[in-house]
């Protein structure tokens, strides 16, 4: 797997508003395989996703952004969850905002397709996909890591139940997370503070599986794994008082 950072001009809250002109000044012409990643926070500014520092509470945006959350613990943070992520403070950061706070896009998954579906017609391909990431935190574990918020154009997921490992025992449960596996690799690659990449090419991924068109909701829903559902880390996460945010 190879991936490649693109370093681009500065992204200002208030000046830049065309996601679309910002690929097409910086992405070099794409090979057929090839997966794009942008942060979160350069979709989120051409949206008009952002908020003036002073202007409005912190406190009070995330509790609008959040879908759930509880309130800050003695280390200053929000645990949130939004887009079915597990997140501090519903993604909202003020690094390489020049003064503001920076949400989370507010419909990743259409931008995601939106753009996938524009960089399959600009560069003629039938295999082209595209990820939208920011960073986390990981329980447990020092500093963060990259995921996936969406991505468009191939499959999530591989899956192995019903497949035998080495020895020919069958495989039960396991699934590699390709989306947040991506993610990860491009976050890490793209940096966190003034490196200025905020665009990323990912190229010779044999094992990605890619569709020409759009997530289907079933897709979609079996990345995720609601608090309710049988999950590994359910008594954890439901232990809580979990508040209901305004997203």
């Amino acid at each position: 797997m190879i991936v490649k950072p693109i370093k681009t001009r500065k992204v200002r809250p208030g000046e830049d508003n065309n996601l679309y002109a910002l690929l097409d000044d910086y992405l070099p012409r794409l090979r057929e395989g090839s997966i794009v990643a942008i942060t979160s926070k350069v979709v989120a500014i051409c949206e008009g996703r952002f908020a003036g520092i002073g202007k409005i509470s912190k406190n009070k945006l995330i509790e609008q952004e959040s879908e759930y959350f509880l309130p800050r613990g003695k280390n200053g943070f929000y645990l949130t969850i939004k887009y079915n992520l597990l997140i501090p403070s519903a993604g909202i950061d003020e690094s390489n905002g020049n003064g503001y706070y920076i949400l989370w896009p507010g419909d990743p998954q259409r931008t995601a397709n939106k753009v996938r579906k524009y960089l399959a017609k600009k560069f003629n391909l039938k295999r082209v996909g595209v990820i939208i990431t920011d960073s986390k935190t990981n329980p447990l574990r020092w500093g963060v890591t990259g995921v996936s918020i969406t991505h468009s154009g191939f499959a999530p997921m591989n899956n192995y139940i019903g497949t035998k490992d080495i020895f020919g025992r069958e495989l039960k449960y396991t699934k590699t997370n390709i989306m947040d596996a991506l993610g990860t690799a491009a976050v890490l690659i793209m940096g966190e503070g003034k490196e200025q990449t905020p665009l990323a090419v990912i190229e010779d991924i044999p094992f990605v599986k890619f569709q020409q068109r759009n997530p289907t909701q079933k897709e979609l829903r079996e990345v995720r794994i609601t608090m309710m559902q049988d999950d590994l880390y359910r008594k954890l996460l439901t232990r809580v008082k979990w508040r209901k945010g305004g997203s």
